[in-house]
C-alpha cells in the first residue's frame, strides 16, 4: 500500500502542477480583501458603466429648473443639482468617464514604462545611465503636478486627460519595469539565448517581459486607483473633464457652494471614488500577494 501512497501523492503533485491556474485562483481566493474588492469591481463598478444607458433612471442631462436642489426623494433617490438634473444618473455615467481614464492613463503608462524599463535595464550602461538619470528628473515631481504640468500644456478633454495621466504614471512604472529587468537579465536562460544569437529584441519581448509582467500587473491595479483619484483632481479644478459630461470630480466641485444647504452633492460622488479607489487597491492587494510568495504563504 506504501507504493499506492507514494504514487497517488505523486499524481496529485502532477495534477497541481499541470493547472498553475488552480493555486493562482486559489491563493486570490483565500485573501478575503481581495474577493471583496473583485465583488466591488466586477459585479458593481463595471456593469454600472457598461448598462449605463440603460439602468440610469433619469437623463444625465436634462435640466429642470423647478426640480433644482431637491433632497433625495422615491423620484431623485441621490437629489437633484442646481440645475434639476438627477445625482444618480449623472453618478452613473461618470462611473463610465472614470474607469475609461482611470485604465487607458494606466495601459499608456504601463506601454510607455515597460518600453522604458525594458531597455534601460536590459542594456545598461550609457543608455542605463541617460535613461535613469530622466526618469529620476521626472520622479522627483509629485504625480499630481507632474500631471498637472502635461494637462495644462495640453488642454483639458477626456483623451488629453488619458494620456497626461499615463505619462505621469510612466516614470514609477518605468522604475519597477527597470529593476525586474536587471535581475532576470542574468538568468541562465537568458545567457543561453545571447549564447545561440538571439536578437535583443526576442530576448526582452519573449523572454524577459513574460517573467516581470506579474510585476507590472500588480502595480498597475494598484496604479488605476491613484489615476481615478487624479482624474476627480483635475475635473474638480476645470481641467478635466468638460461639462455638460458627467464626472464624480466635476460634481463635487459643483457642490462646494452649497455644502452645508445641499451637502448630496458632494457625498453621493465621493462615496462613488471611494468605492471605485478601493476596489481597485483591494485587487492589487490580492495580486501582491499571489505575486510574492512570503505573503502567500
Amino acid at each position: 500500500m506504501k507504493w499506492l501512497k507514494v504514487g497517488t501523492m505523486a499524481g496529485e503533485d502532477l495534477k497541481h502542477r499541470s493547472k498553475p491556474w488552480k493555486k493562482i485562483l486559489w491563493a486570490f481566493w483565500k485573501n478575503k480583501t481581495a474577493v471583496i474588492g473583485a465583488i466591488l469591481l466586477f459585479f458593481g463598478v463595471i456593469p454600472v458603466a457598461i448598462l449605463a444607458p440603460f439602468i440610469s433612471p433619469h437623463d444625465p442631462y436634462s435640466q429642470k429648473a423647478d426640480l433644482a436642489l431637491k433632497k433625495p426623494n422615491p423620484m431623485n433617490l441621490f437629489g437633484t443639482d442646481m440645475y434639476g438634473r438627477d445625482i444618480l444618473s449623472r453618478i452613473i455615467f461618470g462611473t463610465r468617464v472614470s474607469l475609461m481614464v482611470g485604465l487607458g492613463s494606466v495601459l499608456v503608462g504601463v506601454f510607455l514604462g515597460t518600453i522604458l524599463g525594458l531597455v534601460a535595464g536590459y542594456f545598461g550602461g550609457r543608455i542605463d545611465d541617460i535613461l535613469v538619470r530622466v526618469i529620476d528628473i521626472f520622479m522627483s515631481f509629485p504625480t499630481l503636478l507632474l500631471g498637472l504640468m502635461f494637462i495644462t500644456v495640453m488642454g483639458p478633454g477626456v483623451k488629453n486627460l488619458i494620456i497626461s495621466i499615463g505619462l505621469a504614471l510612466t516614470p514609477r512604472i518605468a522604475r519597477i519595469a527597470r529593476g525586474s529587468t536587471i535581475s532576470i537579465r542574468e538568468y541562465e536562460f537568458v545567457l543561453a539565448c545571447r549564447a545561440i544569437g538571439m536578437g535583443h529584441f526576442r530576448i526582452m519581448f519573449h523572454h524577459i517581459l513574460p517573467n516581470i509582467f506579474g510585476d507590472i500587473v500588480v502595480m498597475g491595479t494598484l496604479w488605476c486607483a491613484t489615476a481615478i483619484i487624479l482624474e476627480a483632481n483635475f475635473s474638480f479644478i476645470g481641467l478635466g473633464v468638460q461639462p455638460p459630461i458627467p464626472s464624480w470630480g466635476q460634481m463635487i466641485r459643483s457642490g462646494v457652494d452649497y455644502l452645508g444647504n445641499a451637502p448630496w452633492l458632494w457625498i453621493f460622488p465621493g462615496f462613488s471614488i471611494l468605492i471605485a479607489v478601493l476596489s481597485f487597491n483591494m485587487i492589487g492587494d490580492g495580486l501582491r500577494d499571489i505575486a510574492d510568495p512570503k505573503l502567500r504563504g
